[in-house]
């Protein structure tokens, strides 16, 4: 590194993570809910843990929120220097939990700075890496369409045990709206055959519906489609934030802020009144059908969350290409990548053909 480079150096606070009976880095393990030693199995219980499982997170006002930036993943970097053995880890500024590639010791850094919200709650694994890979195991097995030789031979990498970040947002909802819908009748012309006809009213109303922990990943990193797959989190499970269940974890500072991340809720939030307004439509006026609706939300008493939720990283390699996936730390739920067989899409395509036309034989057989 240059020396006319500005450096950062932040001494991590490591939170007593050491094992008192070895020195080693004591890590938090999932299946037991304690801090475990890896080395010399001491145990230690996660302070007021059972107490605070049943206590309710608290929803902070969005209005009063005072950091509400984004931040840049990757555009700057810190200098951090290990306490246990003092090596010099470069991490980047959104990186927030780590353990030392050196000596292994836990770094738990600090979330809060001047320019940034601090978790309020986190969902700690539930699964521990064996679990993690176990399911990777079964789920590889059934998905029909891939390879027997991915099946059969895929070795998931090493996992990585993540907290990504999240938003969750509280509003009341009031929305004016008009629309035309439609009530079908049948009909007979002079023939006497049925015919369906629609006719049309317009409609104007107001709808109320109060949205309860609107979910918002808070990070560019990953793959949304794969995210998808592994949700969703119950978040009923959540427990007030404690630096504990970070040991042994990386965890991520968002880099999507508040106000963006509302951005992004008050938009999936109008996609869902939509669907819910048209619904109401139809069953207030015995409706079978709504087009042209418009309608205009007010939200009110806005609260927000700021989440850690659990997530196993890893890939699988076949045939020279790295495949993607994703384990959730709490449910076990695996979404990812995986090849296809293009032979087995094929007799798949054939058997359906050959379905169709035996049914198209059978309909005009019993035409006659």
């Amino acid at each position: 590194m240059s020396t006319n480079e500005k450096q950062e150096f932040i001494e991590v606070d490591e939170y007593d993570a050491k094992c008192p009976s070895c020195g080693a880095s004591i890590k938090f393990h999932p299946a037991s809910g304690k801090l475990v030693c890896p080395y010399c199995h001491h145990t230690e219980e996660i302070p007021n843990a059972e107490l605070e499982a049943d206590l309710e997170i608290d929803e902070l006002d969005f209005h009063q929120a005072e950091a509400r930036s984004s931040f840049r993943w990757g555009a700057e970097k810190k200098i951090v220097i290990c306490d246990a053995c003092a090596a010099e880890l470069v991490y980047d500024t959104l990186e927030v939990a780590n353990v030392c590639p050196y000596c292994g010791s836990n770094h738990v850094m600090e979330i809060k700075d001047d320019h940034s919200i601090a978790p309020n709650g986190i969902i700690p694994f539930q699964l521990t890496l064996e679990q993690a890979n176990e399911n990777f195991q079964k789920w590889i097995k059934g998905r029909w369409f891939a390879p027997n030789e991915a099946r059969q031979s895929a070795k998931a990498e090493a996992f990585t045990g993540i907290y990504l970040p999240y938003w969750t947002f509280d509003t009341k909802t009031a929305s004016q709206y008009t629309a035309t819908y439609g009530r079908r009748r049948t009909v007979y012309d002079k023939d006497g055959k049925p015919q369906t006809v629609t006719d049309w009213y317009r409609t104007r109303g107001f709808y109320q519906e109060f949205i309860d922990d609107h979910l918002v990943l808070a990070s560019t990193r990953y793959d949304a489609h794969i995210l998808s797959k592994v949700e969703p989190f119950y978040l009923t499970n959540a427990r007030p934030y404690q630096k504990e269940y970070l040991h042994g974890f990386v965890a991520e500072r968002y880099s999507i802020g508040l106000d963006d991340g509302w951005k992004i809720a008050k938009n999936e939030i109008h996609h869902y009144l939509e669907s819910q307004i048209t619904q109401h439509i139809l069953w207030k006026h015995r409706a079978h059908v709504v087009k042209n609706l418009r309608f205009s939300t007010v939200h009110s008493d806005i609260t927000y969350k700021h989440l850690m939720l659990p997530l196993w990283l890893s890939t699988f390699r076949y045939r020279d290409k790295v495949y993607q996936f994703m384990v959730n730390g709490q449910t076990g739920k695996v979404g990812g990548e995986y090849p296809i067989s293009p032979i087995k899409v094929t007799i798949t395509i054939f058997i359906l053909l050959l379905f169709v036309l035996l049914g198209y034989f059978f309909f005009m057989e019993n035409s006659y």
